[in-house]
């Protein structure tokens, strides 16, 4: 599942723990360990909490763009 590999990676990246992820999205550590092993999928509230926690776009955690940067917010050019 691409949304697992992802968050793994994001999270490797920051040097941060399963711990310290789950803590920041305000999760379990089992719940979010499950996110990354594929065996769950977040639900739409904690999924936008993670986007914005890493700093990237949805469709880059949901595998369908490899771009990561953040779009500005509506209003904004």
């Amino acid at each position: 599942m691409e949304i697992g590999k992802r968050l793994r990676n994001l999270r490797k990246e920051r040097k941060e723990t399963q711990t310290q992820v789950a803590e920041a999205v305000g999760t379990a550590m089992r719940h979010y360990q499950r996110f990354e092993l594929g065996e769950a999928l977040p639900g739409l509230e904690i999924f936008c909490t993670l986007a914005d926690h890493f700093q990237v776009n949805a469709d880059y955690l949901l595998g369908r763009t490899d771009v990561r940067e953040m779009l500005p917010p509506s209003g904004e050019s």
